[in-house]
């Protein structure tokens, strides 16, 4: 199906007000591209979520739905569509230039030639994947690969999402980077952003999979941005892609998540070297024990 400019889909969820950062949590999460927070008497905060229409309004649904699993207290409070009219002009406006780490800039492919001269620039197209760089979760990974990254590494992105870690890791000096996500609808998005920053893509191999199934491959860096299950799922295959010398980056876990994922990585060998909080966002850089 494709994406109708007429309108956009909505989805309103609320919550007690110091909940607000988890709404919008969500909305980065279930890939809205545009947001209205509403603050209501009681303490009640109502945000209201966008989302393209080149899917149906039940696809969003069901992304935000497995999403909220993590957030018990968060409702949805009604859901359709809207029409678009100046609509582009807000998503402009919601995605300015972002700063993060040291030398690493996020930027929306309309800001185009203003990034600072000393930052790399990591253009995103903000669209229906993950990744845009905006939450905090993402931003954890790129801090962590800003540091650990080094030139003529191999990495690997498991989860890509809009693939914004692997032209990080490109961008920083990488010979060859494998890129999976398990949803084949977000790859040619992937494609696109890989475009956007001009990377060379015979040296880069992107493809679907299931995390780590069937991957067979070996890699120095390797980082995970998605939620716990899978990446608890997923930890106990690590070493053998990272060896003994590499480094795993994982993020897209709530703080309060922390001891359950420290806990596996004990269990597959590893142990962590740093670990990083933003906001409820926690995420860490690990190896594999000698």
């Amino acid at each position: 199906m494709q994406c109708n400019d007429k309108y956009w889909w909505y989805i309103t969820i609320k919550a007690d007000s110091v909940q607000e950062d988890n709404l919008f949590s969500l909305a980065d999460i279930s890939c809205s591209i545009g947001t209205e927070l509403q603050e209501l008497p009681q303490g009640v905060s109502r945000l209201r979520m966008y989302y393209r229409s080149n899917e149906e309004i039940s696809f969003w649904k069901e992304k935000l739905l497995a999403a909220m699993r993590e957030f018990p207290n968060v409702d949805i409070e009604d859901w359709g569509k809207i029409e678009n009219q100046q609509w582009h002009v807000a998503v402009r406006d919601a995605f300015p230039p972002l700063p993060v780490g040291k030398n690493l800039v996020v930027l929306a492919p309309w800001h185009k030639g203003t990034e600072p001269e000393d930052r790399i620039p990591l253009y995103i197209n903000p669209g229906s994947a993950f990744g845009t760089g905006y939450h905090e979760s993402t931003q954890i990974v790129l801090e962590l690969l800003e540091k650990y990254m080094t030139p003529g590494a191999t990495t690997a992105d498991i989860g890509t999402g809009s693939g914004i870690l692997t032209v990080c890791a490109v961008k920083m000096g990488a010979s060859y980077s494998y890129a999976r996500d398990i949803d084949p609808a977000v790859i040619g998005e992937v494609r696109n952003n890989f475009e956007l920053n001009d990377l060379d893509l015979d040296k880069i191999d992107l493809a679907t999979g299931d995390l780590l199934k069937d991957f067979g491959h070996k890699a120095d860096i390797l980082t995970a941005n998605i939620l716990i299950d899978p990446l608890t799922e997923m930890v106990g295959d690590v070493p053998a892609v990272i060896g003994r010398s590499g480094v795993a980056i994982f993020s897209g876990m709530l703080e309060k998540e922390k001891n359950v994922f420290l806990s596996a990585l004990a269990n597959a060998g590893m142990k962590p070297i740093e670990e990083l909080v933003k906001g409820d966002w926690w995420g860490v850089a690990a190896k594999a024990e000698a």
